[in-house]
Order: C-alpha cells, then sequence, then structure tokens
C-alpha cells in the first residue's frame, strides 16, 4: 500500500458564510473543519490541516485532537497557496487525498474508494454521485511539481483540467462528496 496523505484545505475565509465556518457547530456540537479533519484522518495515516497563520483557536482545536498543521503564510491569496503548502510539507508522499475544510458530510467509504483508486495507479481520481463530479480529489506523486507550483484560487483544477484523460472517476452512493456548506442553513443537511 502506497503512502497517500489526506490534505485538509482549511485556510479558507468564509466570505459567503457570514462567520468563520471552520469553527461552527455541526448537529453534534463538532466544529466543522475539526469533523472533516477528524474523518480524513480516520482513512490516512497521515493527515496534514492547511490553516492561517491567525487561526490559533482552529490550531488549538486540531492540536487536542493530535492532528498535523501547517501554517500557510500566503493562504490569504487563495487555495492554491494553501495546497502548494501541503505538497511541500509532505514531499515524500506517493500521493495526496485533498478535501476541504466545509466538507464534513463526506462518509470514509467516498474516502477510500478514491485511495483505493490511486493505490491501482491512477494519477487522479475523484469520486462521481448520481453524475457529478465531487470531492475528495487524488493526485499520485507524478504531479507533485503541478501541485507544488500552484498559486492563486484554482486549487488543483488546472491539473485536472489538462489532464483529463487520466482522471479515474470512483462512482459513490454518497452525496456528502457533493455537500460543501457556504451558508448557515446548509449545516445539518447531511
Amino acid at each position: 500500500m502506497r503512502q497517500i496523505v489526506g490534505v485538509l484545505l482549511a485556510a479558507g475565509s468564509s466570505r459567503r458564510f457570514g462567520s468563520d465556518k471552520r469553527l461552527h457547530p455541526l448537529a453534534d456540537g463538532t466544529p466543522m473543519a475539526l469533523a472533516s479533519a477528524r474523518h480524513l484522518a480516520a482513512v490516512c495515516a497521515r493527515t496534514i490541516v492547511v490553516i492561517r497563520p491567525e487561526d490559533t483557536e482552529l490550531a488549538a482545536l486540531l492540536a487536542a485532537d493530535k492532528l498535523e498543521t501547517v501554517v500557510c503564510a500566503a493562504a490569504g491569496q487563495g487555495m492554491g497557496h494553501s495546497l502548494s503548502c501541503a505538497i511541500a510539507a509532505s514531499a515524500d508522499a506517493d500521493g495526496w487525498l485533498v478535501a476541504l475544510a466545509d466538507m464534513p458530510y463526506i462518509k470514509p467509504a467516498s474516502f477510500r474508494c478514491v485511495i483505493a483508486a490511486l493505490d491501482k495507479g491512477a494519477t487522479l481520481a475523484r469520486p462521481v454521485y448520481e453524475g457529478q463530479m465531487g470531492h475528495p480529489v487524488g493526485f499520485a506523486a507524478t504531479h507533485f511539481a503541478a501541485l507544488l507550483a500552484l498559486t492563486g484560487d484554482q486549487g488543483g483544477r488546472a491539473i485536472l483540467e489538462a489532464d483529463q484523460a487520466a482522471l479515474v472517476v470512483c462512482p459513490v452512493n454518497d452525496p456528502g462528496v457533493l455537500k460543501d456548506v457556504d451558508r448557515p442553513a446548509q449545516v445539518g443537511l447531511a
């Protein structure tokens, strides 16, 4: 089995949410980003959570759960910077499973499905639910240089678009792969 590192992008600014959604409690009281990090860590032997320098409260919550964090000084410049920062911190990985902090409803089986595709040799993999592409997205180490070079707010989208033929689609029975939380009213609608 290859070393697939889980990367949770949790350095966003929550502009549409109205407050810091990463700290917003889910129905069980768990802050959203912490729930997302726990779900990813449950399936990846190593998980990195990317945060901003000023995220002291979130950093403390993650540290209490013994979750590894990487502080991205350039996080305010976009998701690409955050992802690149995590890739640099895990350069020895065989691949990465990239998830988003505002998607706390993804089932473990969906994470495992993408990891299995990478383990079988896929260089790019992502789940699909009812014909719609979802998250998390898997990247093999062959994309290391491209991931490391990311900037701006595009994340890994440009890599996926540049190599569409390599993408392995993983059908899942999990609407959580599509459900990102952008507004308080969406919390609890798993």
